[in-house]
């Protein structure tokens, strides 16, 4: 089906206004390209030294610019994880994709550095207007797709490459303003936000290269799939642009719909070890509902570690609103710096409690599920979940925020009379028997 563009006649007037400035926007490229080129010149990758090492792939052994891979050095990535390796593998080939891999692995610095070169190489077409964006990247939720910006801008922050992130509950007035600063390259967003940047004729997505749908099988359970149709019919056909899809699960919806959005292919499924990584100590503690506030204190102050020191960076989850604003609420009166995060918390103070919890201002973050899958924040040393998850998926998601890049970390679920019923299914996915226990004395002291 052909791409859904504005008519000549509707959107000459915007796109002639959008043009207006062109000249000087190509000549601060190219000013800030020299720049870029002088940079360069004090880098080089002999900089960036990795042994080979059997069974392990480089990102050297793939033939990337030096601007991306200077990046790479500095993000202290070294050896590509198996999604990487293997989705690189195809889609440096122009390859469109099918991904399957749990939260973790890799898989968005895998889409982006796939994209990313193919960007640095080819060059845009001699006719752009601003607000035309070359690659497109969806994601379901605003965490997410904030994170996904964030890493795209550390992976072309030696090139000239524009980044933008449209989301829901942030004033568009402000992220329309930086669409128009310069040409965009990457745009990264929520369906419904980035559907309307497209229906007022401030985003055009007929020059499309690669289409990214992330977590289509969260797309799916959220909803958003009818405006996600939308978005891809306003892209040029399968085959005229590359798309990668990745799903943390393989439904028969969710490769129906990767059969309508590609062209040809490759399937890559990266089966975990263990559903859940094998860096993460998990806990499970049986608990009265009346007891979890107090036991949830005392672990949070440190009463079970030997040296008695308080945790330095947590995140409490709960399976509702109203859980996590009482859950805060009564920490930050016992005195524990905290915050909370929620879909009833205002866009800009997600994204300011964010920075705040991953610059070590907030000892304790209460949070629903909304970010479960949206938070990349090293260094997170525990996970509590005060409420086991209804959907045994989030408990994956939720143990994955610790125990990242290589680090250990340990997750503590607390099971009673009201949620314990939910362990057999947690175990089937686990495949295995979870050891539940009862919570050390200490623990449950007033």
């Amino acid at each position: 089906m052909p791409a859904e563009t504005p008519s000549d006649a509707d959107s000459g007037s915007a796109r002639k206004q959008k043009s207006r400035s062109s000249g000087y926007l190509h000549r601060r490229r190219r000013e800030k390209k020299s720049r870029g080129q002088a940079q360069a010149q004090a880098w080089d990758i002999s900089q960036f030294e990795v042994p080979v090492e059997e069974g392990k792939t480089r990102f050297h052994d793939f033939q990337l610019p030096g601007s991306l891979m200077r990046a790479i050095h500095e993000l202290g990535y070294q050896y590509c994880t198996p999604i990487q390796a293997e989705v690189l593998g195809h889609t440096l080939k122009s390859h469109d994709a099918i991904g399957k891999a749990q939260t973790g692995t890799g898989k968005t610095a895998a889409f982006l550095i796939s994209a990313i070169k193919q960007l640095l190489e080819i060059p845009p077409p001699d006719e752009r207007y601003l607000g035309e964006p070359r690659l497109v990247v969806l994601a379901p939720t605003r965490e997410l797709a904030l994170q996904i910006s964030k890493d795209a801008e550390a992976l072309t922050r030696h090139t000239d490459l524009h980044v933008v992130s449209v989301v829901g509950g942030m004033e568009y007035d402000k992220q329309l303003a930086q669409i128009s600063r310069d040409y965009v390259d990457i745009i990264v967003g929520t369906p419904g936000r980035l559907l309307d940047f497209c229906e007022r004729r401030d985003l055009y997505l007929d020059l499309t290269e690669t289409l990214v749908i992330d977590e289509a099988d969260r797309m799916l359970d959220m909803g958003f799939i009818p405006q996600v149709r939308r978005i891809v019919r306003m892209t040029p056909r399968p085959g005229d642009r590359q798309t990668l899809l990745f799903s943390a699960t393989f439904t028969d919806e969710v490769l129906r719909l990767g059969e309508q959005w590609t062209w040809q292919p490759v399937k890559v499924e990266i089966e975990p070890e263990s559903v859940a990584t094998d860096t993460v100590d998990q806990k499970f503690y049986m608990v009265s509902g009346e007891d979890k506030y107090k036991l949830l204190c005392n672990l949070v102050e440190g009463k079970a570690q030997e040296d008695g020191k308080p945790l330095e960076r947590v995140i409490v989850f709960a399976n509702r609103r109203d859980q996590t604003r009482r859950l805060t609420e009564r920490l930050q009166r016992k005195g524990i710096v905290c915050d909370m995060l929620s879909g009833e918390v205002p866009q800009k103070k997600r994204v300011r409690t964010l920075e705040n919890f991953r610059e070590g201002k907030i000892q304790v973050l209460v949070a629903t599920d909304v970010a479960g899958r949206g938070i990349h924040i090293d260094g997170i040393s525990h996970v509590i979940n005060f409420n086991l998850p209804e959907d045994p998926e989030d408990y994956v998601h939720r143990i994955g925020r610790t125990g990242r890049a290589g680090t250990t970390g340990t997750s503590v679920s607390f099971a009673c009379e009201d949620d314990s019923f939910l362990i057999p299914e947690l175990e089937q996915l686990l495949g295995d028997k979870v050891n539940l226990e009862y919570p050390p004395e200490e623990l449950l002291a007033q």
